[in-house]
């Protein structure tokens, strides 16, 4: 079993650490507000207040990490804070979780931002992690499937990642 960091655990966030905590991993999660924080020690997971426009803020959590998930498809802001958190922010993330225990990230590649903004997010993590032998899952949001479809295919990615 591993400790897996949930960066952005909202909702569907707090779905997949509770599957995760129900298949015996170890869960973190990510959140920009103390209410936040609050749903996500409901769910059973260990909640960090951290925000991922400030790469700073998130490196405690990246402590004794197996597994990243960075689920920010559906992010909120201007336009150009969404293209930074997918670009350079995203960036310095992958940069700091190479000196970090994590070996296996996993990125939502699909959601409710602007494709392309998703798909330069998905080619630098994959552009990274091959770089650096890391591995890596993208996830897509299962739009026909809804919430379960996603949890499911969520689940999928963490297991291959942590499989390679």
């Amino acid at each position: 079993m591993a400790r897996c960091l949930i960066i952005g655990c909202g909702c569907r966030g707090r779905a997949l650490a509770a599957a995760l905590i129900a298949g015996g991993h170890a869960v973190r999660g990510t959140s920009r507000t103390p209410a936040g924080a609050t749903l996500i020690e409901a769910a059973g997971a260990e909640p960090v207040l951290a925000d991922p426009d400030r790469v700073a803020t998130l490196g405690p959590a990246l402590e004794h990490v197996g597994v990243a998930c960075v689920l920010l498809g559906s992010a909120e802001g201007s336009p150009n804070a969404v293209r930074a958190l997918h670009g350079p922010r995203l960036q310095m993330l992958l940069s700091r979780m190479l000196d970090s225990t994590i070996r296996g990230i996993v990125y939502e590649a699909g959601g409710s931002l602007d494709a392309a903004v998703l798909a330069g997010g998905a080619e630098l993590v994959r552009s990274f992690c091959e770089r650096s032998r890391i591995p890596y899952a993208l996830l897509s949001s299962e739009a026909a499937g809804g919430h379960r479809a996603w949890l499911g295919a969520a689940l999928g990615c963490v297991e291959q990642v942590l499989e390679r």
